[in-house]
């Protein structure tokens, strides 16, 4: 059975650029039975209610700017599978997640910048879920734990978006060394109770956790990971690190 991901994406020129991140993604994806469709959450489809992406053939969206020309020119064309998200969506409306289909969407860069790390052929299919950010970690939670049936199936469940994102306190000029001391106390305290699979805590990080809003301004680059544990089992860190000073780049597994 394959595990639940969390997997922080960083900057988009992470596709180009991949640092430690890159190499440690692509041993993930060796480790892993290879997925016969990826279900994915990522921290860049904010929405107001829960959508399952149902196109054929999503687009490369480049949702940003001010990068590198050659970043503009990456394309990740992976297929959709709208039986799949058909099926996604009814396992939700069955666990009492009102979902309904979108058959335009294209992939934004919190989708295919870490997938183009981790399946460069771009030949799996990738089915994408909306984050209804405004309603908070329970929904993630709920979210993993009606789909977590699906790992069973050979379908990789990943939820993309960033242990810490604060984007106005990087250091774009930072070493790989370089931590911000108030970003390592908040990715710890999320790792301790990760260990000890304290939901409570986690859900009420904003609260109890320390450095929380520095952390993170908005919550839709954590929600991701709420999605990865409720899909998941036994929590373990595939990989850590930081880039830019203070922006997280870990990798967490639920087996």
């Amino acid at each position: 059975m394959l595990p639940s991901l969390f997997i922080s994406h960083g900057s988009p020129m992470l596709a180009l650029e991949p640092g430690e991140s890159g190499p440690a993604l692509a041993r993930l994806a060796a480790q892993l039975p290879r997925p016969k469709a990826i279900v994915i959450v990522s921290a860049h489809w904010e929405s107001d209610e829960l959508l399952v992406n149902a196109n054929p053939q999503p687009r490369t969206w480049h949702d940003f700017g001010g990068f590198a020309p050659a970043l503009y020119a990456v394309q990740y064309p992976a297929p959709g599978d709208p039986e799949l998200a058909a099926r996604v969506a009814d396992l939700l409306v069955t666990a009492h997640l009102p979902a309904r289909l979108d058959s335009a969407r294209p992939f934004d860069h919190g989708v295919w910048v870490p997938l183009s790390l981790m399946y460069p052929a771009a030949d799996i299919p990738v089915i994408q879920i909306s984050l209804p950010s405004r309603q908070g970690p329970m929904l993630q939670t709920q979210v993993g734990q009606a789909l977590a049936s699906l790992r069973q199936e050979g379908i990789l469940l990943i939820g993309s978006g960033s242990i810490t994102h604060n984007l106005r306190d990087l250091d774009w000029n930072a070493g790989p060394d370089s931590v911000e001391p108030w970003a390592k106390a908040f990715r710890d305290w999320v790792v301790e109770q990760l260990a000890v699979d304290d939901e409570p805590a986690l859900h009420d990080y904003r609260r109890q956790a320390p450095n929380a809003v520095r952390s993170h301004p908005s919550d839709e680059h954590l929600l991701p990971l709420y999605f990865a544990r409720g899909a998941g089992g036994k929590f373990n860190v595939a990989h850590e690190g930081f880039t830019m000073g203070a922006l997280g780049m870990d990798i967490y597994r639920f087996d």
